[in-house]
């Protein structure tokens, strides 16, 4: 394609390069994404059933299993269609609406964790007021905001993104639309669009990691303070699955940041976009004992109806 062409269609390219094992790639992700639906869809139907999950902790969890539903979406089918069909191309418009999606939904949740811990901060550092701090008004207002601001954040990227021209390749040398490959390809300068991603999703990222850190600093302080230690095991029950996900929302944050290897950045991007959605659910499963409770209850309560 030379420079006088305007690119209508983009080629995504992260898997092709792989013809030997396309079809193992195929089944082994369908997989990971049924069990992610099952695993998320599970969760919600746990809280939706059971009367004593409904609290803010788990109206929060809520939204989580919702956003590791959606952003997988965004990009697996259309992963699994070019590892069937050998078909890797994506509309301009398909492009634009996969990246506006995947960044709103990886920016919702990044927001939305710095929620949960502070809801975690309340409710360990606050307990007495929990219920009053807390309050459904308050919970809604600040899930409606975590959405908003997500979505309006990916907003402003995907039009700074798109707005450029692109007559250069169409070759995306990833296997989603994603900003960094997508502006490699503009034959203008991408400097401001690189600037506001660097600063504004800096300060979003930023912000939200210093909420969960000050948050933990209090928490952990609050709970070395108990003197019985079963006091202070169950008080750490009570955050320890959402530290979990912190943690691996961020290990693989900051790898896909500091990547700067394609065949690297494929890999941690598939651990984010695709591998993390599928594991949050058997973290809060697992190593929750009131949703695992619901699940049972759930689980007993069909087999009856059987």
């Amino acid at each position: 394609m030379d420079n006088s062409t305007t690119v209508t269609e983009f080629m995504l390219i992260g898997l092709s390069d792989l013809p030997a094992v396309r079809f193992t790639l195929f089944a082994v992700f369908l997989l990971v994404y049924m069990i992610t639906l099952v695993g998320n869809g599970t969760i919600l139907l746990a809280i939706g059933a059971d009367s004593r999950l409904h609290n803010p902790m788990y109206f929060f969890l809520t939204s989580l299993s919702l956003l590791d539903i959606f952003c997988p979406t965004a990009t697996v089918p259309k992963m699994l269609e070019s590892l069937l069909s050998e078909n890797n191309v994506i509309s301009f418009v398909g492009c634009i609406l996969q990246l506006y999606f995947l960044l709103a939904l990886a920016g919702t949740e990044g927001i939305l964790l710095a929620v949960m811990a502070y809801d975690r901060y309340v409710a360990i550092c606050n307990p007495l007021r929990y219920e009053v701090i807390m309050s459904k008004k308050l919970c809604l207002q600040m899930a409606a905001g975590t959405w908003i601001t997500g979505f309006l954040h990916s907003l402003l990227h995907t039009v700074l993104t798109f707005i450029l021209p692109y007559c250069k390749s169409n070759r995306v040398n990833q296997y989603y639309c994603d900003i960094p490959p997508v502006l490699a390809l503009s034959c203008a300068s991408t400097y401001l669009t690189e600037m506001v991603v660097f600063i504004v999703g800096g300060f979003f990222g930023v912000g939200s990691f210093l909420v969960m850190l000050v948050s933990y600093v209090y928490i952990i302080s609050t709970i070395l303070r108990i003197r019985s230690a079963e006091g202070k095991r169950k008080a750490f029950s009570t955050c320890a699955s959402h530290l979990t996900v912190v943690c691996l929302f961020y290990g693989t944050t900051i790898f896909t940041s500091s990547s700067h290897h394609p065949d690297q950045d494929r890999v941690v991007s598939m651990l984010y976009g695709v591998i993390t959605p599928m594991l949050n659910p058997l973290i809060y499963s697992l190593r929750n004992k009131e949703v695992n409770g619901a699940l049972k209850r759930v689980i007993a309560h069909l087999w009856r109806k059987q």
